[in-house]
C-alpha cells in the first residue's frame, strides 16, 4: 500500500519542497489502506537530508494543510510518532468503492469533502502487527518490539547507550592508552635523556674513533675535520636542542658527505666504477655527489 500512498502524494498533494519530501518519507512506510505510519524525527532528518528545524516546520505546515495528522493516542517503536495521511486514505477508499466490474471506470478526483475512513478499535488492533500500539493501552504484551527491524533503533527493553565503545583509560588523547606505555619526551621535559644545543655539544671519543676507522680523518685531515665541524655547528646553530646521541648521529652523517678541501669533485659519483672509500654507503655517496654538484661553480656560457 505504500506505493498507492506515494502515488497520491505525487499526483494530488499540494505540498512543496521539504514538506513534500517529508510527506513522501512517511507515505513510504504506509502498510495498508488506512494510510497510517510511524516515523521518528531523526529518521525523517536522515531521509530528507534537511535540518531538524526544517523538518519540524514541514510537519507543522502539513498538519495545517490537512494532508498529515498526528495520531497522539498511538505510538510506534521506540515511542516514535504515528502519522496518518487522511486525504490519501479517503482517496483509496473512494477507489475501493468504484465498480469492480469495470476496472477502467472513471473515478472522480479526490476532494476535501471525501469522507475519511475512521480508525475503529478493530483497525487499531490490525496496526499492532506494524509496531503501532495505543499509548495508554491496558493490555500488557511483552512482544511490543519493532517487528520490521527498521532504522528506529534496537529493542525497547534495553536500548544500547549511544556512543558506547572502547575508550582510553584516561579519557584523553594526550596520554597513552596503556598505563605502562611511557610518554614521548618533549622539549623541556624533565624525563628521559638530557638535551643540549649544537654549539654546546662536544665530539665524543666514539665519534672521533668512527671518523678515523671509516677513513674520514685520512680523507679530510685534521684541519679538514675541524672545518667540517665548524661548518656543521654554523648550520645547526638555530636548531632546537637534542639529546647528545642525536647530535652525534647528525654530526657523523655531515662528516660522511663532506668532501676534502683539495678534492672539490667527490669520488663518490654515481657510476664512477670504483667503490666509494671511507666506509660510505652507496646512498651516502650519491647524496655527497649531489651536494658537491651544488657547490661547483657554473662554467661561463652554460647558463
Amino acid at each position: 500500500m505504500s506505493s498507492d500512498a506515494r502515488e497520491w502524494v505525487w499526483e494530488h498533494s499540494s505540498s512543496r519542497g521539504t514538506a513534500r519530501l517529508v510527506l513522501l518519507s512517511i507515505a513510504d512506510r504506509v502498510a495498508d489502506d488506512k494510510c497510517v505510519a510511524w516515523a521518528s524525527l531523526t529518521s525523517l532528518v536522515e531521509r530528507t537530508r534537511a535540518s531538524r528545524t526544517a523538518v519540524r516546520d514541514a510537519l507543522t505546515a502539513l498538519d495545517k494543510s490537512g494532508e498529515l495528522k498526528v495520531l497522539s493516542h498511538l505510538e510506534g517503536p521506540q515511542r516514535s510518532t504515528v502519522y496518518r495521511l487522511p486525504r490519501a486514505a479517503a482517496w483509496l477508499a473512494k477507489v475501493a468503492t468504484a465498480p469492480r466490474t469495470d476496472p477502467d471506470a472513471y473515478v472522480e478526483p479526490p476532494a476535501d469533502s471525501d469522507p475519511v475512513p475512521e480508525l475503529d478499535e478493530e483497525a487499531q488492533k490490525d496496526l499492532r502487527r506494524y509496531g503501532i500500539w495505543p499509548k495508554k493501552g491496558t493490555e500488557p504484551d511483552p512482544s511490543r518490539r519493532n517487528p520490521t527491524g527498521t532504522e528506529s533503533g534496537p529493542s525497547r527493553r534495553n536500548p544500547t547507550p549511544r556512543r558506547a565503545g572502547i575508550r582510553p583509560q584516561h579519557g584523553t588523547e594526550s596520554g597513552p592508552q596503556n598505563r605502562r606505555e611511557p610518554k614521548l619526551n618533549r622539549k623541556g621535559s624533565s624525563s628521559g635523556a638530557a638535551v643540549t644545543s649544537a654549539a654546546d655539544w662536544q665530539v665524543d671519543p666514539a665519534s672521533h674513533t668512527w671518523a678515523r676507522q671509516q677513513g674520514h680523518l685520512d680523507r679530510l685531515s685534521e684541519d679538514g675535520l675541524r672545518a667540517a665541524d665548524a661548518k656543521w655547528r654554523a648550520h645547526r646553530a638555530r636548531h632546537a636542542p637534542r639529546p647528545a646521541e642525536a647530535w652525534a648521529a647528525d654530526w657523523r652523517a655531515w662528516v660522511a658527505r663532506e668532501h676534502a678541501p683539495s678534492r672539490p669533485n667527490l669520488y663518490a659519483l654515481p657510476g664512477g666504477g670504483a667503490a666509494p672509500a671511507g666506509g660510505m654507503t652507496r646512498s651516502e655517496a650519491h647524496t655527497a655527489a649531489l651536494l658537491a654538484a651544488l657547490n661547483e661553480p657554473t662554467p661561463a656560457g652554460t647558463e
